[in-house]
Order: C-alpha cells, then structure tokens, then sequence
C-alpha cells in the first residue's frame, strides 16, 4: 500500500488535492512502486525560499523539491514539497491553470523520488518523456516547447557535427 499523507501549510489558494495525491500515486505504482509513504506538502514562496536554502543552499524560492528517505526495492518513503505561490505565477507564463502546473511539480517531484534526475540534457529528455506520460494519463498534455519551461530534448546530430 502506497500512503501519501497531504498536508496544505498554505491558505491563499484553493488547490485540488485529490488529484496531486493521484498523480504521485499513479507515478510511483507506474515506476515499480509498491508500497511506502509519501509526505506531499503545499507551501508558500517564503517557507519554500527557506527549504530551498536549507537543503539546497538556493537562495531563492523553487517550484518543488524532493527528497527520499528512505528507498527499498519496492517500497519508499519520502517528501515532496510544492510551491503554490510559484505555480500561481508560473502558469500564467505557461498557458494553463494553477492546478495544472501543481500537477507538473508534483509529478516532476516523484519522478525524483523513484529516480530520474534533470541535470543534464539527456537525463532531463528522459524525464521529460516520463512526466508527459503521467500528466497525458492525468488528461493533461504537456506544453514544454511552446513554454521554454524545459530545453528541447538533445540533437544527437550536432553532437557528430562538432566531432567530424
């Protein structure tokens, strides 16, 4: 049994709950996921701005962050934390609703937990095919070119140019 125990530590914003608590799960069972639990927090920008810099050393706030406490083969536990304040302006660059762009953090941060990283190009076109894969289960299709929110998965040819 996968246990994903949702807390709102904000309250300027109506969030839809379910549907991140589904989204995490859905994410987590579709990457082997069997059981475990999972603390999903919504947050403001300053509580967010202060993770960010206590665990990270980021002096700014970010839109989520995930951290694994504990993973086993098929059990975990962890923390995934969203920034509401973040999401409520970024979708307004993003061409989609609040909720919609919660619904990207929250997959993007259990696609960490299970594994997938973002930091270079080719691990970030991976876990971009994944998360357009949940967000499409989700009935959400995602707009990364139209957005620039993520860069374009790597051209394999221009890397053989460079070399030639």
């Amino acid at each position: 049994m996968i246990d994903i125990e949702l807390s709102n530590q904000q309250d300027t914003y109506p969030v839809d709950e379910a549907r991140l608590v589904a989204a995490v799960e859905r994410v987590l069972r579709g990457e082997g996921i069997r059981s475990g639990t999972i603390s999903l927090a919504l947050v403001d920008d300053p509580t967010m701005h202060e993770l960010n810099r206590r665990y990270l050393q980021h002096d700014e706030p970010t839109d989520v962050l995930s951290f694994v406490l504990e993973r086993r083969e098929d059990a975990l536990e962890g923390e995934v934390i969203l920034s509401v304040d973040t999401a409520a302006t970024a979708c307004q660059h993003f061409g989609w609703t609040r909720d919609d762009e919660l619904l990207l953090y929250a997959v993007h941060g259990a696609l960490h937990l299970v594994g997938y990283d973002d930091r270079c190009p080719d691990d970030q076109h991976r876990m971009r095919q994944r998360e357009q894969h949940y967000l499409a289960a989700c009935g959400l299709e995602a707009r990364y070119e139209e957005t620039g929110h993520f860069p374009p998965p790597p051209d394999p040819t221009s890397a053989a140019e460079e070399t030639a």
